[in-house]
């Protein structure tokens, strides 16, 4: 292979302390492996544009990071959002209203029948949400798009008259939750946080016992066409993207073509957000990338439930296994949820604890960063903005592969094994073949000129 000397990577493996370190030359090799084990990349054949990987600003989130020191706190935000050190973050998520990761319920407007939004107020964000958001773009240089979802609308505007445990909102209030986002968005903006996009609900079809509510499709579609959609004309904010469904992969199809079959609705929402709790249906995501070519996808939540999962390496590879199958099916961007948590897996104010990449001991003072963090960073630190996904294929069962062409014209490929046992294998990058070895449990990044 003329080329071969010009690839270069990174990789992390399980069994040794490889951390997103230089490859080292023995898994590199001019010479062609006997068989047929191969992963082939076309670059003359490209598909979606990229448009970012990053995580959740959370009131948890946040409210742990201000609990270490502040040494630590620069590290976190470094390890994320520095591009040079770090992962450079781009794409992340917060939420409206509060979440099962803040710290109780609360909302912007507490007063019952308060629909001119008089005492709409984000002070409580102001504690520590909006300074890690504000901590965070700073070290992104501004680099930092925003989507934020509502779990719940203000109790009062309820049918249950509480913001957990489902619910729907009540039809007099529709117009008034409308504005509510538009408001939302420019107090934000006054706060230095331009908002990227807003999804209309997380998990709409979710009776949780914590901050949720209700929507079938048929009702989504009507109010982003009758009141959310004109509201953000009317607000002078067309230019924020409207993202729909923000819920599991398993009817993310039948949701968008509800809203897509009518045009008037469709017009409003720029994609389709999915989460990947449940089975995984990456067929969906494939289904709904060649059904509605002109709409995007994002995936705007994932992290692994019932606790923090200290230590674990299958966290790593359950979040290579989505990003891979997402993108190579048409995905533009992929958002983690919490980006840390507590000892715990909290804060949550009704212990649905979880894992994040990043865990905070906040009795030592110390981090802990977890496989995630670093299968995350395979993909991040190299598949920047603007990078299109190219073809690329395995016959090897054990290797799961994405490729994109970068910004810069660097082809990248990221390989990921999952298995007890070291592969060798030839990648084929448009006519070039060098052999390369994967050992077990690991995840490489591989970068070459074009």
């Amino acid at each position: 292979m003329s080329n071969a000397t010009k690839i270069a990577g990174f990789i992390t493996t399980k069994n040794y302390l490889d951390r997103i370190t230089p490859i080292p030359s023995s898994f590199l090799s001019k010479t062609k492996t006997t068989g047929d084990a191969a992963i082939q990349v076309q670059t003359n054949r490209q598909f979606q544009t990229i448009e970012g990987f990053g995580g959740a600003f959370t009131e948890a989130a946040a409210t742990t990071l201000y609990k270490m020191p502040k040494p630590v706190q620069r590290a976190i935000i470094d390890a994320y959002f520095n591009a040079k050190t770090g992962h450079g973050y781009t794409f992340c998520r917060t939420h409206i209203n509060s979440c099962d990761f803040s710290l109780g319920n609360y909302a912007y407007v507490d007063t019952p029948g308060d629909t001119e939004l008089t005492s709409f107020s984000i002070d409580r964000d102001r504690k520590a949400l909006i300074p890690f958001i504000r901590s965070a773009m700073d070290t992104a240089q501004n680099q930092l798009k925003i989507l934020a979802s509502p779990w719940s609308p203000p109790a009062w505007m309820k049918t249950n008259g509480q913001m957990n445990h489902g619910g729907k909102l009540k039809t007099e209030f529709a117009k008034t939750w409308a504005k509510y986002y538009c408001k939302y968005i420019q107090e934000y903006s006054v706060a230095g946080i331009p908002i990227w996009g807003i999804s209309v609900q997380n998990e709409p079809a979710a009776n949780q016992t914590w901050d949720s509510c209700l929507y079938t499709a048929e009702e989504e579609r009507d109010f982003v066409r009758d009141h959310l959609g004109p509201a953000l004309e009317d607000a002078d904010l067309p230019h924020i993207k409207l993202v729909i469904w923000d819920h599991n992969r398993d009817k993310m199809y039948e949701r968008a073509k509800v809203v897509y079959e009518d045009p008037e609705a469709a017009k409003f929402v720029w994609g389709t957000g999915f989460h990947w709790y449940g089975d995984d249906h990456f067929e969906n995501v494939q289904k709904s990338y060649d059904a509605f070519p002109d709409k995007k996808l994002i995936f705007t939540e994932g992290c692994q439930e019932g606790g923090p999962h200290i230590g674990s390496w299958d966290l790593g590879e359950r979040y290579a296994t989505s990003i891979i199958n997402d993108l190579n099916r048409g995905t533009v961007a992929w958002i983690d949820w919490n980006l840390i948590l507590d000892e715990q897996g909290g804060p949550n104010h009704v212990g649905n604890y979880c894992s994040a990449p990043i865990i905070a001991d906040t009795n030592s003072g110390k981090c802990i960063y977890q496989s995630s963090y670093y299968y995350l960073g395979h993909f991040s630190r190299f598949i920047r903005p603007g990078s299109v996904r190219v073809f690329s294929k395995s016959t090897i069962q054990d290797l799961q592969v994405l490729s994109v062409v970068t910004p810069d014209k660097k082809i990248v490929i990221v390989i990921m094994n999952s298995s007890d046992k070291q592969i060798p294998f030839n990648l084929c990058i448009n006519q070039n073949e060098q052999s390369i070895v994967s050992p077990p449990h690991s995840i490489m990044t591989l970068i070459s000129n074009q």
